[in-house]
């Protein structure tokens, strides 16, 4: 049972700290088990543009206070996600009398978003996801092609970092992306914050979100990720861990429960991701599952609609797996 194990967060605090995705639901779900095995949590959905500034008069902040209140009651230090993202943003943000905004209209409107969030929770939460996946997968391209680079080119990478070191300057803010293990795009994420550091942008960290499966990447893409990152002088996050049971091209949809072997390679898998980060310790500042158990994961519908998926430690009924003893007793 979980109240027999030891804590996993408690086993990790001289390295890390251990974290777990949270919302409405897992708050009062999943209550006891973040109280006892992670010391770190961040807001899945409810900090993201579209859901704190809808509107351009409006915010909307009760959620997200009331999980920076739990986070403070079951003393837990918190992270924010995120604040400049291509992704659930709001359309007004880019829009301007029928057709794309003005640059510097943009850049007035990113800045009182961020002056805004930041500055309402300045010295409640430790570390900020600033700007989230501006990389293109694409090998010969180097940025994504989001509206806010189409308005404002690369600068509004550095303009978000410089505001929110304004709204909260002790906060770690971090650069944060996926297939960050990739070599390809593992260049490309070096050779940005490279230079932004050269600039002297105040970013501090670089996210890497671990969306993993129990196949890919290799332990050996993930080290050589970490040490370049680490190269440049800033502290590593692992952000959004899960490891899937499915390879990303698996599209099989007749599972019901993991096999055998999938609980092998899972438990495997975790074993030597856990070995590797205690490996880079120094250079790891927290290591963050996107979730808590299996009973709530958004891979249940990703990338296959009305697919479950079991990618934590914490099984269904949010029972400890065998894998997570192992991690501990190590």
């Amino acid at each position: 049972m979980t109240e027999q194990l030891l804590s996993l967060y408690q086993q990790f605090e001289k390295d890390f700290k251990i974290g777990a995705a949270i919302n409405r639901r897992t708050m009062q779900s999943s209550e006891e088990v973040i109280k006892k095995h992670f010391n770190s949590l961040t807001a899945e959905n409810e900090m993201k543009f579209e859901s704190v500034h809808p509107y351009e008069d409006e915010y909307t902040f009760e959620i997200s206070d009331k999980m920076v209140a739990f986070a403070e009651k079951h003393q837990k230090a918190m992270r924010g996600h995120t604040l400049v993202w291509h992704n659930q943003t709001s359309d007004w943000i880019f829009e301007q009398n029928g057709g794309l905004v003005e640059a510097e209209t943009l850049l007035k409107r990113m800045k009182d978003h961020i002056d805004t969030v930041v500055g309402r929770y300045k010295g409640r939460i430790y570390s900020w996801d600033v700007v989230n996946e501006v990389i293109a997968d694409e090998e010969d391209k180097f940025y994504r092609d989001s509206k806010w680079y189409q308005i404002l080119g690369a600068s509004f990478i550095e303009k978000a970092f410089e505001y929110a070191h304004l709204a909260d300057p002790d906060a770690t803010l971090l650069y944060n992306d996926y297939n960050e293990s990739n070599p390809a795009k593992r260049d490309k994420i070096y050779q940005l914050v490279k230079q932004l550091k050269e600039k002297g942008v105040p970013v501090h960290g670089i996210g890497m979100q671990a969306h993993w499966n129990i196949y890919d990447p290799s332990l050996d893409n993930i080290r050589k990720a970490i040490e370049k990152y680490a190269s440049l002088g800033v502290e590593v996050q692992i952000t959004e861990m899960d490891v899937s049971m499915f390879a990303f091209n698996d599209k099989r949809t007749d599972l019901t429960e993991p096999t055998e072997k999938m609980k092998e390679l899972q438990s495997e898998r975790y074993q030597q991701f856990f070995e590797v980060f205690k490996e880079y310790k120094e250079h790891i500042g927290a290591v963050t599952f996107w979730g808590v158990a299996d009973d709530y994961t958004w891979l249940h519908d990703f990338p296959v609609k009305g697919r479950k998926n079991w990618p934590f430690l914490f099984d269904t009924n949010q029972q400890p797996k065998e894998v997570l003893k192992k991690i501990i007793a190590k």
